[in-house]
């Protein structure tokens, strides 16, 4: 399955309030094609896994070009949809977020994600600027005539801890939900959400589907469907696991020089 136009279709209607879309987030085109054949519907990319892989920290220090190419590499080894993490947009300017999503679309991909937090993480756009932001997304999608789903990312979150998180942080969730939803956004991102209450909250008022990332502190699969999560990622979890998983069986198999 390779037209883009009929995989974005089949990606917005994967994501279902208790039949949550499954993303295993993958960081190049080994893992992807791997995920793929592990029986996934869709690939989606975290920047901080693709990142580290690549050699470079999070936070857009991966040059854009690198971006792209490895988006490219991931297109043309696999035959899902296609979700990719953006960040910021690699620019603060709507006008710079639209071009870079022209090339991100132009390179087959059927989604983004887009956060709202300032690169450098000391705050969090308004809801007026990041509202631009995401139209800017949607104006780049509707160019292309590639029904994109844009995934919009809050970091409400984490902005505190997970012990502290309440019912005012979801009001302010949901607030920014409707906004960007209103500019063009088809879901809404809460990484470092993991209270089940605070979760059923959200999901219950949220004008778009909502869209959890597992962590060992979050609830089961089952819980997560259960209280109207549309979509559940892994973020750069796996990856994580799997660099565990090298370090342990290169420490293995190097002691064996000092016998």
């Amino acid at each position: 399955m390779k037209n883009q136009l009929e995989q974005a279709r089949i990606f917005h209607e994967l994501h279902r309030s208790g039949r949550p879309l499954i993303l295993v987030n993958a960081w190049d085109s080994g893992s992807a094609r791997t995920v793929q054949q592990a029986g996934a519907g869709a690939i989606a990319t975290g920047s901080w896994a693709v990142a580290a892989a690549h050699g470079y920290d999070d936070g857009e220090k991966l040059p854009f070009d690198l971006v792209l190419s490895n988006l490219k590499r991931i297109h043309n080894n696999v035959d899902l949809p296609i979700t990719i993490d953006i960040e910021g947009g690699y620019g603060r300017s709507p006008e710079i977020v639209k071009n870079n999503v022209l090339k991100i679309i132009e390179c087959g991909a059927i989604g983004v994600n887009i956060e709202d937090q300032w690169i450098d993480g000391t705050r969090l756009y308004s809801e007026v600027e990041q509202a631009l932001r995401i139209a800017a997304v949607r104006d780049a999608a509707q160019y292309t005539s590639i029904p994109l789903f844009i995934n919009a990312r809050t970091d409400i979150f984490f902005q505190v801890s997970v012990d502290a998180h309440n019912e005012d942080h979801v009001e302010a969730a949901l607030q920014r939900a409707t906004v960007y939803a209103e500019a063009g956004a088809h879901g809404i991102f809460v990484p470092g959400l993991c209270n089940e209450k605070l979760i059923d909250s959200l999901c219950q008022r949220s004008p778009i589907p909502v869209n959890v990332m597992k962590s060992p502190e979050s609830p089961s699969l089952e819980r997560l469907a259960a209280l109207g999560v549309a979509r559940i990622s892994y973020g750069p979890y796996l990856y994580l696991l799997m660099m565990d998983a090298l370090k342990q069986a290169s420490a293995k198999a190097l002691a064996f020089q000092e016998l």
